[in-house]
């Protein structure tokens, strides 16, 4: 797993909040520093892709790890 500066858990949260969570969280960082967010929603995992692709931030990994699911973005 790579390195990361912030930890965002959204576990729990449905479509959109986790997205929306990240989006808050990611505001507050700096350029270049990756967000690891933890999501349960299987939908998530879609809606990370449309979010790295439509803000530009970086999706560094997408993950399934015990039902859980964990996503690294970094940010532009």
């Amino acid at each position: 797993m790579a390195n990361f500066d912030q930890e965002l858990d959204a576990s729990g949260l449905n479509c959109p909040l986790p997205i929306l969570r990240a989006k808050k969280t990611l505001n507050g960082m700096e350029s270049g520093q990756v967000l690891r967010i933890i999501a349960t929603d299987p939908g998530s995992v879609k809606d990370f892709e449309a979010f790295a692709n439509q803000t530009g931030n970086e999706l560094l990994e997408s993950a399934e790890e015990g039902g859980k699911y964990v996503f690294l973005i970094k940010k532009k």
